[in-house]
C-alpha cells in the first residue's frame, strides 16, 4: 500500500495557504502540473475530497480544512526545530551549566556571565558555586558542562584548559599599620597574627613555603578552607592573610585592603570538561572570554587591589 509522502503534504499545506495551484508551486518551487499530481496522489490516498474549484481558484472543503491544522502542527515543530539548529549555529541558545570554586564563584565570574548572556539573549545559565573536589565530581559525572577548579587537579583524565593565573594579595584589615606600604614581603609579616587556609591545601603549601624560605615567623590561629571566611576573619580585624585577588575584590568595601605581595604566589585554575563527550561551543566561547578577561587584568593588576 502506498504511503504519504512529504512533498504532498508540503503541496497541500502551500494551496491552504496560497488558494490556488499556481501560487503554491511558486512558494514550493515546483510546476503546476507537479503541484497537481502530488495534490490528486494525495486525496486518493486519503480517500477523500480535499478542494473545490471555483472559477480559478481552490476552496477547501471541511475535511481539508481539519487535516491542515494537524498539518500545520507538524510544520510549525519542524520550523522550531530549523530555528533549534540556527541558533545553535551562532551559539545563542540551550542551557549552560557551570560549577565553580567559591573564589570564583563569589562575584567575579557572575559578573562576567552575566555580560556574556546579555549577548545570548537565547541562552539560559545554571550557576553553583562548590569547592573545587565537588567541581570536579560533577562535571566527571556530568551534571555540568563546565567547571572551573583550582590547580591540580585530582581527576587527570579530565579534560581542561589552563586559565591565566593572578597573583595572590596580601589581605590586611582597614588601618592596619602595614597597609601603608605598597609592596608587601614575606619579612614583614613577622609575629603578626596569620589567618590560613587549611593544612594539607597545595595553596597553604605554597604559601607556607614562602614564609619559610626566609624563616618569617607568624602567629597561625585561624585556618579554613574557604577564602571568604579568611577575609570575613581579617575584616574584624583579626588577622592578616595571603588571598586570591578575586575574594580580595569583593571584600574591597567591608574593612579590607589588598596589597601586592612579593615574590608573586599565583592562583592558578582550570576549566575542566565531562570526558564523555566534545566541548559545547558556547562553553567554550566562556572559556575564551574569561581567558582574554584575566588577560587584561594580569596587565593591569591594580585593578583588582584595593588601595584604600
Amino acid at each position: 500500500m502506498a504511503r504519504i509522502n512529504s512533498r504532498q503534504v508540503e503541496a497541500f499545506r502551500a494551496v491552504m495557504l496560497t488558494g490556488s495551484v499556481t501560487e503554491a508551486a511558486k512558494l514550493i518551487s515546483v510546476t503546476q502540473p507537479a503541484v497537481s499530481r502530488l495534490l490528486r496522489d494525495f486525496q486518493a490516498l486519503l480517500k477523500m475530497e480535499l478542494f473545490e474549484r471555483r472559477g480559478t481558484g481552490l476552496v477547501p472543503t471541511a475535511a481539508a480544512t481539519a487535516l491542515y491544522t494537524e498539518v500545520e502542527r507538524s510544520f510549525v515543530g519542524l520550523e522550531r526545530i530549523t530555528a533549534a539548529a540556527e541558533e545553535i549555529r551562532g551559539r545563542r541558545t540551550g542551557t549552560l551549566r557551570i560549577a565553580a570554586l567559591p573564589a570564583l564563584s563569589n562575584g567575579y565570574l557572575p559578573r562576567l556571565a552575566g555580560h556574556f548572556l546579555k549577548q545570548r539573549p537565547n541562552l539560559n545559565l545554571a550557576f553553583f558555586g562548590v569547592i573545587s573536589p565537588i567541581v570536579i565530581d560533577w562535571v566527571l559525572n556530568n551534571q555540568c558542562d563546565i567547571g572551573f577548579a583550582e590547580i591540580p587537579i585530582a581527576h587527570s583524565g579530565l579534560p581542561s584548559q589552563r586559565l591565566p593565573p593572578l597573583p595572590r594579595v596580601a589581605v590586611l584589615p582597614s588601618g592596619h599599620p602595614l597597609a601603608a606600604k605598597e609592596v608587601l614581603e614575606p619579612r614583614d609579616f613577622e609575629g603578626e597574627t596569620f589567618i590560613s587556609l587549611s593544612a594539607g591545601s597545595s595553596s597553604r603549601h605554597l604559601i607556607d613555603q614562602t614564609f619559610q624560605r626566609d624563616d618569617v615567623r607568624r602567629v597561625l590561629r585561624v585556618e579554613t578552607t574557604l577564602s571568604e571566611i579568611m577575609c570575613g576573619m581579617v575584616s574584624s580585624g583579626l588577622g592578616v592573610a595571603i588571598c586570591d585577588p578575586f575574594t580580595a575584590q569583593e571584600f574591597a568595601t567591608r574593612g579590607v585592603v589588598a596589597r601586592r605581595f612579593v615574590p608573586r604566589i599565583d592562583f592558578e585554575f582550570a576549566a575542566v570538561f565531562p570526558p564523555q563527550r566534545s566541548p559545547s561551543p558556547v562553553a567554550l566561547d566562556l572559556v575564551e572570554t574569561i581567558r582574554q578577561a584575566l588577560d587584561e587584568l594580569d596587565q593591569n593588576p591594580s585593578d583588582l587591589i584595593c588601595t584604600n
